[in-house]
């Protein structure tokens, strides 16, 4: 069958009226709040005025935030504009317009890690949430969730020297690029993991990041506890699960006015009382409204796992996943209420 003149319009009033999840995306978040602060990866004195001039930087802002949504790859970032419709529309793309390489993407991306700006969108997109009326109330969770990151080949000898900070001299520059000597490998349920951890504090009533952190992950849960705090979250409560759970932890919360409403957990010497499960039961229905945040991040990006190397570019892209799922969490909240 031959294409019609009007076939693309069609199916492009059909995605609006659907109410698809980019398209909500597209029209409820404030990009241009955030030209000001992006466009200072541009600030770089041009030698001449030929050449093709780079790309809005919220056109790659968006890119980034759907690659954070459906856990893609560069290349395959730069295929799904060219192939998906939605994606075109979302970005405001036509069939005749540049579309940016994987290359542009990842050198996109490398800037804003440069200028650390990542987590100031974060914030500034947060402070947008407050100011239109989604304060942070009710208390607020905290906990964290593993990323894996790609297994690396090494031999014992190297494994205990990059556990010490010094990666082995005999190898080549090449080898070092390729080399992640940031992540860990921890166990938890049983199972071993290799890759970073996701700290991440929500506020109870509307179920946004406030604040993250990205640590290796054999970094125990509880070491991140004091950075994630909300000091402004509207009660002073806050819910975590059993690994949180110290005299030291709990005594330094209270001393700061949070009233700690920790998992307890029972062990070969000491079992929990009735009213002890009790609390547990009623702590454990708030405190689980965070597990619902990491499984929406994983139940869209499917295979969740991270394509890069080091601790900063990790930062980079789970703090770009925490961003979109924000993003995504207030146009859900917003067409709710209409």
């Amino acid at each position: 069958m031959v294409a019609g003149f009007f076939d693309v319009d069609t199916r492009l009033s059909d995605l609006k009226e659907s109410r698809d999840t980019l398209e909500k995306l597209k029209n409820l978040i404030p990009w241009e709040e955030f030209r000001l602060q992006l466009e200072v990866v541009h600030e770089k004195e041009r030698k001449s005025n030929a050449g093709r001039k780079p790309f809005d930087v919220i056109l790659m802002l968006k890119i980034l935030i759907l690659q954070s949504l459906y856990n893609l790859s560069d290349d395959e970032m730069e295929y799904q504009i060219k192939d998906r419709l939605s994606f075109m529309n979302f970005l405001d793309l036509s069939f005749a317009s540049p579309v940016p390489d994987a290359k542009t993407i990842w050198l996109f991306r490398d800037r804003l890690e440069k200028h650390d700006l990542v987590k100031r969108i974060f914030l500034s997109f947060d402070k947008y949430l407050r100011e239109h009326g989604f304060e942070a109330k009710s208390g607020q969770i905290v906990d964290a969730t593993i990323v894996r990151m790609p297994i690396q080949r090494n031999t014992k000898d190297e494994n205990d020297q990059i556990k010490k900070g010094n990666p082995p001299e005999d190898w080549s520059d090449n080898k070092r690029r390729q080399k992640d000597v940031d992540a860990r490998w921890t166990r938890k349920d049983n199972k071993l993991s290799y890759g970073v951890k996701n700290h991440a504090q929500v506020d109870v009533d509307g179920k946004f990041v406030r604040d993250y952190d990205v640590t290796p992950a054999s970094t125990h849960d509880s070491q991140v506890l004091d950075e994630i705090l909300d000091p402004d979250n509207s009660s002073k409560d806050v819910y975590a699960d059993s690994a949180y759970r110290s005299k030291k932890n709990i005594k330094k919360l209270e001393k700061q006015g949070y009233t700690p409403r920790f998992q307890k957990k029972s062990c070969k010497h000491y079992k929990l009382t009735e009213e002890e499960r009790q609390d547990n039961r009623t702590n454990a229905r708030t405190r689980c409204r965070i597990e619902h945040v990491f499984g929406a991040q994983f139940q869209r990006a499917g295979n969740l796992i991270l394509r890069t190397i080091g601790i900063v570019r990790a930062k980079v892209k789970i703090g770009l996943r925490n961003l979109a799922y924000n993003m995504s969490r207030f146009c859900f909240l917003i067409t709710k209420t209409a």
